[in-house]
């Protein structure tokens, strides 16, 4: 037998060791009298379903159960606010009737949301908030997504939001176009310029599809003044991006690098630079056809210059060359930060090389 469903999300609670503020419950059931004999009894037949990741309450349970007796259908109890009879702490459920697409809209909102507040309580942000709090302080953040190599913040914006990784990764990339940090889930960005209400002093790109909850300042100083623990947790993360940075800042001057490609062949040069996710511009010269130019953005081929071709013909083209001298130089300039990729590098070399394999002109075609 099956039997309509309703729906209960927690509107408050009370210290509910449980429970948090949006779960929610969704009932179903049937009471039936039977008169056997001349003795009447009571049969239930009650189906609660939890919200994931939540222990069952055997107290809430027999609330309901006891909800559903009265009425003796699930589906006939009234609307309204509903208090469990509590046992260290209690909780407040509202019922409101929704019927059909409304319902599964419903179910499924409440058990994102569920699980957004779950998620986020791991996080180190919001670890020092109070449990209770945590859901009135995430209706103050937006979510957004960001398509992969899409830039988040450009270096130079006016800092108004702090970012929170969601799902995805992210780099940040100094002015040079080196990515100094990755960020991953539950990490944060954006507070340096937030604190210091300055311009930001980075990029931030998205290596992958990424979901980002953002705030703005005012909302986040507001969270700021009520909660002294974040203020602590932001000056131990910013002494942290400091000292990261400066490292960077004395790698960058060092990993210059120079050679001859009749010690260092081109396949394995572009192979060492995509392995290595380098930045930066990759010069070949004394060529049999003069110069050549290759950008390079984490790893990633974005542009190619050679005898006067460009692209993947370029590229193509100097798979051929065995002698000559080759300079890298770490930075790209700001325009390049959000270039399109030529292509996927491996396909390009393994396409190259068969073209050269093959003795064809390796600069003559696009394909």
């Amino acid at each position: 037998m099956r039997f309509q469903k309703i729906p209960f999300r927690v509107k408050e609670t009370a210290n509910c060791p449980l429970y948090l503020k949006e779960d929610c419950f969704v009932l179903s059931g049937i009471a039936v009298l039977m008169d056997g004999g001349g003795a009447r009894s009571l049969v239930t037949t009650t189906v609660i379903h939890h919200p994931e990741n939540r222990e069952n309450c055997s107290i809430l349970s027999a609330d309901l159960n006891r909800l559903v007796i009265a009425h003796e259908r699930a589906d006939l109890i009234p609307q309204g606010t509903y208090c469990c009879s509590g046992c260290s702490g209690t909780l407040t459920l509202e019922y409101l009737e929704r019927r059909g697409n409304d319902m599964d809209k419903f179910l499924e909102e409440s058990e994102q949301a569920a699980g957004l507040l779950h998620l986020l309580g791991n996080f180190p942000f919001f670890s020092n908030i109070d449990r209770e709090d945590l859901e009135e302080v995430v209706k103050s953040f937006r979510m957004k997504r960001f398509a992969r190599n899409e830039i988040i913040i450009h270096h130079g914006d006016h800092g108004d939001n702090l970012y929170i990784v969601v799902s995805g990764k992210v780099s940040v990339i100094n002015q040079s176009g080196i990515s100094i940090a990755e960020l991953s889930v539950g990490e944060v960005f954006g507070e340096m310029s937030l604190l210091s209400d300055e311009q930001t002093s980075a990029t931030v790109q998205a290596m992958e599809d990424c979901e980002i909850l953002t705030i703005d300042n005012r909302e986040f100083q507001e969270i700021l003044q009520r909660y002294p623990l974040l203020q602590r947790y932001f000056n131990r993360l910013l002494a942290r991006r400091l000292s990261r940075a400066n490292t960077f800042r004395s790698v960058d001057y060092v990993s210059i690098m120079t050679g001859r490609l009749e010690e260092f062949s081109p396949e394995a040069l572009f192979q060492s630079l995509h392995a290595a996710r380098k930045t930066g511009i990759l010069t070949l010269s004394e060529l049999s056809k003069g110069t050549a130019r290759f950008s390079f953005r984490q790893g990633a081929l974005i542009r190619a210059s050679y005898g006067g071709k460009k692209g993947k013909t370029a590229f193509y083209g100097v798979l051929r060359e065995g002698s000559g001298g080759f300079r890298f130089t770490p930075g790209l300039p700001p325009e390049d930060f959000d270039a399109p990729e030529i292509g996927y590098f491996m396909k390009l070399l393994m396409t190259g090389l068969e073209k050269v394999d093959g003795n064809d002109d390796p600069a003559g075609s696009e394909s």
